[in-house]
């Protein structure tokens, strides 16, 4: 591979993302405050960096950070991606932030000839794991193209939605869609529980029909076995499910469903669950019942 690869960030979705670069051959430098997972990147061929040397040798920079301040301070700050970042570079923003801070990084951007994806992801830890993630991706189609191998090395499904700022629109749109779905299923879930029937059982015997998705077969097993490690935290989807209200009521869009969601990820972050998984939604319904989600009959019987 020719191109030189920045990656920033390596956390639970940005760790595998980049070593999965290094699989394929890319020459990697990658920087995250997190020392550790600097160095095991570093053992595994990776060479260790800041951001601001990225912008001098580097093709292409991935950031994959938790929230817009963040992405904003690596890319604008005094010891940003571009004070030295040559013209042609690009930045694929990976991370999940808000529209109109990706516009503003992408403007800044381009006034030095520097191209700029929003480029989200979906799927969690296990498909940044196998590089299967859904990638939905904002910007110009010619930047897309150009850096386009480099998104297969970590994605399956890759669609550019449309301009600068439409990537993260998407995602925003993902979690809605997600978690409300998760939040459903958690209703649902406490309530065969509460009723004394083998949970597993019907969720078997429902899975096949049109209440079967993606986040069913996904979360059900890991809240059967009591497993809320987190793939994607509670914190991580209570940050965009805020970043959707701001979105919706800038362009005057009523999100009831989203607006009580996020109160849930409020009441369970006051309840000491944000590093939970986003599974862990079941929580917050199985306290309101006093019950609890587990494999067999429930302990009402």
């Amino acid at each position: 591979m020719t191109k030189k690869v920045g990656f920033i960030g390596l956390g639970i979705m940005g760790k595998p993302m980049a070593l999965n670069l290094l699989k394929a051959g890319y020459e990697l430098t990658v920087f995250d405050i997190n020392t550790q997972a600097v160095e095991a990147l570093v053992e595994a061929g990776a060479t260790a960096g800041t951001a601001i040397e990225m912008g001098e040798t580097c093709d292409v920079i991935i950031t994959m950070l938790p929230a817009s301040q963040h992405v904003k301070d690596t890319v604008l700050g005094e010891t940003g991606i571009l004070k030295t970042a040559k013209k042609g570079t690009v930045i694929i923003d990976m991370s999940s932030i808000t529209p109109g801070t990706t516009v503003e990084i992408a403007t800044a951007a381009a006034k030095q000839g520097v191209g700029m994806l929003d480029a989200p992801v979906s799927g969690g830890e296990p498909k940044a794991i196998d590089g299967t993630l859904a990638i939905m991706v904002g910007g110009e189609e010619s930047v897309f193209e150009s850096v386009k191998d480099v998104l297969q090395t970590v994605g399956k499904e890759i669609t550019l939605v449309g301009k600068s700022g439409s990537g993260v629109t998407a995602k925003l749109a993902n979690q809605i869609i997600v978690n409300l779905n998760i939040a459903a299923m958690s209703e649902a879930l406490v309530l065969a529980a509460k009723a004394g029937i083998d949970v597993e059982k019907m969720y078997q015997a429902i899975r096949g029909g049109l209440a079967g998705s993606a986040v069913l077969d996904a979360k059900v097993p890991l809240i059967l076995d009591r497993n809320f490690v987190a793939g994607g935290k509670i914190s991580i989807n209570l940050k965009d499910i805020t970043n959707v209200m701001g979105a919706a009521h800038d362009l005057d869009v009523p999100l009831p469903l989203s607006s009580h969601l996020l109160e849930i990820f409020h009441a369970l972050k006051a309840n000491g669950k944000e590093n939970d998984d986003h599974g862990g939604i079941v929580q917050y319904y199985e306290k309101l019942a006093n019950v609890e989600v587990r494999r067999g009959l429930s302990e009402n019987d």
